[in-house]
């Protein structure tokens, strides 16, 4: 039984199609990644829905900059979560904070609540509340399924370490996945130090650029087969995941 799973984040079908090819798992489908990401139209989530057989979340954000949002922001959100679900998405990925930077409990809980059956993640606004172990506990009172998280770091090599501890605190009560900077050559790393064994990356090019398809795809593969290995206890590499 496949013990670990690669998320990829990507903003064009192309990417989507390429993902699938690749043997990533599940998509996380945005737009405009330069500035972090934000909800994709309806005509290309139903096209990347409809492209591959599997599973595609659909990130919730009406725009860039803080995760702080007012009532007119709120009601999008709400617009974007139906339309998702029109489309076909099985997941949504969302989070909101208050203007202290704690987790939005209330109404990112209503969120979640009105998103079901589908699944949900909550993005890496976690990262930027002021107590990460409080914020956990504010994410699971939320009821969402996964937390992504670069543990608080810039990136989620530097970060692996505070995500094994957000990980043992968790337990079973919520899924933790890693992402947030992760770049190809340090995702053995990352799992090691972490001991997470869901991942979560654009794999991008170090100026932002989404890269041609045939790299993106080499690179897609290369990262499963790292993870594979990681999570493998007798493999002959060293990057057993415990």
């Amino acid at each position: 039984m496949k013990t670990f799973l690669f998320e990829l984040c990507g903003e064009s079908l192309e990417a989507v199609k390429v993902a699938e090819t690749g043997g990533v798992d599940r998509i996380e489908l945005c737009a405009e990644l330069r500035i972090g990401g934000v909800t994709p139209d309806f005509e290309l989530t139903r096209a990347a829905v409809e492209a591959v057989s599997i599973p595609v979340y659909v990130l919730i954000r009406p725009r860039g900059g803080d995760f702080v949002y007012g009532a007119e922001e709120f009601a999008c959100m709400r617009l974007q979560i139906e339309q998702a679900r029109e489309a076909g998405a099985q997941g949504v990925v969302l989070g909101i904070l208050l203007p202290d930077g704690h987790v939005d409990i209330e109404r990112t809980r209503s969120l979640v609540q009105q998103a079901r059956p589908m699944a949900v993640t909550f993005h890496r606004a976690f990262d930027e509340t002021p107590e990460l172990s409080e914020a956990l506990e504010s994410v699971i009172e939320t009821g969402a399924d996964c937390l992504l998280t670069s543990g608080g770091a810039a990136d989620v090599l530097n970060g692996a370490e505070t995500i094994a501890h957000l990980s043992q605190q968790a337990g079973k009560r919520i899924q933790i996945m890693a992402g947030g900077g992760l770049w190809l050559g340090d995702v053995a790393e990352v799992m090691k130090r972490s001991g997470v064994t869901h991942l979560h990356g654009s794999l991008t090019r170090k100026n932002g650029d989404q890269k041609p398809a045939m790299l993106l795809e080499s690179d897609v593969r290369e990262a499963m087969r790292l993870m594979r290995e990681a999570a493998t206890p007798d493999a002959t590499q060293v990057h057993a995941a415990s």
